[in-house]
């Protein structure tokens, strides 16, 4: 048999990110940037109002408080969206504030010239007699403010040439908003793989289905295009073959546009497990017996150049086999750099039995204890009992040199969904 380690490490050997490819912007959420981003602008892109409100210079509202409003004359307004205030006086006066002047402004709005703040009109007599910039010609600023206020400098958030990301940024919901706000409609980044499933099994039957004695729905097919979509990659399900390999080869014609072919079930040692034999058969490929519990048997190899992993039939097995080797070659193929799972230590709240010297994944439940973590195994941990996934939110590992974990032992513990982790951290039970 083969280490879990070694075993990940040969499949990893063999997956590189996918040749970048440019996609629309707001189809390239959750990928990963194969280009720096340069700043084609500022942002923002001209010194601005943060505020509704009066565009004024600070010094003329030194002292003022409700009982003492400082007085300015209202010359103009500037509204958002054009490049100049307008004003209500002489033309010929120039264009800027001069002390003892105040503009009406909106959020947004260009800054006017000669003004170094803004005063809220909550902080003004604004909130007492509402009205326009035409029909009030003072304005009375009840509160000291200082220069700078309810002010957006320009490219005070990113500047013109700056490298704004670089490549290998995973991009999320506010990157998104960035690339947009610096005119990027179109990013180059590596596009999302695409996966082949493919259930294989004479007892095997659809999900929708009415069951026959000997038979079982093809559950395993539906988990692991979840843990496809999950992880980021385009779940492709191409059937159910049957224990025949003409059968596993008429199947495997629809999977020739994908970038990776995952299998389940027929690489263990049954009279009928047709898989193993096919792979030898067509394709260049391993028949590995990996240390690691659920599961065993597994290959890996491929055919006419794509990646084929073929997971144990179990469905437990076959999802922690997913998650061991699928998973971060997925990842790989996306471009990520974080191929490893969120990792934490707990003390076992239960004794674990570790039969077989193999790496145990125990499906159990990760909880916080007067600022401890612990971990607690699922009461059932058979590699068909699906459940135990659900009522678990995190895998245990055992080591292989264990034969018994007793109670109170620290391990290792496994967490797939960051935000159960976030829920864990942030609170005690």
């Amino acid at each position: 048999m083969i280490s879990v380690d070694e075993a990940r490490e040969r499949i990893l050997a063999c997956f590189a990110p996918l040749t970048p490819r440019r996609t629309p912007l707001l189809d390239a959420l959750g990928l990963v940037l194969a280009e720096p981003i340069i700043a084609r602008e500022s942002i923002p892109p001209f010194t601005n109002s943060a505020m509704d409100g009066y565009a004024v210079r600070a010094s003329d509202t030194r002292g003022a408080c409700p009982d003492r409003p400082a007085e300015l004359r209202v010359i103009g307004e500037a509204p958002a969206g054009t490049p100049s205030p307008r004003w209500f006086i002489d033309e010929a006066i120039p264009l800027r504030i001069e002390s003892g002047m105040a503009i009406r402004i909106m959020t947004g709005a260009v800054l006017p010239p000669g003004a170094d703040a803004v005063v809220r009109f909550e902080d003004t007599d604004e909130s007492d007699t509402p009205s326009t910039s035409r029909s009030r010609g003072v304005v009375r600023v009840r509160r000291e403010i200082t220069t700078g206020e309810n002010v957006r400098h320009a490219g005070e958030d990113i500047l013109a040439g700056s490298i704004v990301f670089e490549p290998g940024t995973v991009l999320g919901p506010a990157h998104l908003g960035l690339l947009a706000s610096l005119g990027y409609s179109w990013v180059l980044v590596h596009p999302r793989p695409r996966i082949a499933i493919l259930a294989t099994g004479d007892e095997v039957v659809p999900i929708d289905w009415p069951l026959e004695p000997g038979q079982i729905r093809n559950s395993n097919s539906t988990v692991l295009a979840a843990l496809v979509h999950q992880t980021g990659g385009i779940p492709k399900l191409v059937g159910i073959a049957a224990d025949r390999e003409e059968d596993v080869a008429r199947h495997l014609q629809y999977t020739h546009d994908a970038d990776l072919i995952l299998t389940s079930g027929g690489v263990s040692q049954g009279d009928y497990d047709r898989i193993k034999e096919f792979l030898r058969a067509r394709g260049r490929f391993e028949i590995w017996q990996v240390r690691i519990k659920p599961g065993k048997p597994m290959a890996f190899g491929f055919v006419a150049d794509t990646p084929v992993l073929a997971l144990p039939g179990n469905p437990v097995a076959a999802v922690v086999a997913f998650l061991q080797f699928a998973r971060p070659a997925i990842l790989r193929l996306l471009g990520r750099a974080d191929l490893e799972p969120i990792r934490v230590r707990a003390r076992l709240t239960k004794p674990v039995e570790n039969r077989g010297r193999r790496r145990h994944f125990v499906r159990a439940l990760l909880h916080r204890r007067s600022g401890e973590l612990w971990v607690t195994p699922v009461p059932q941990q058979g590699s068909g009992i699906l459940s135990s996934l659900v009522h678990g939110n995190c895998l245990a590992v055992i080591p292989e040199e264990w034969s018994e974990a007793p109670v109170g032992s620290e391990v290792t513990v496994e967490l797939y969904d960051p935000s159960i982790a976030a829920a864990i951290f942030a609170a005690e039970s």
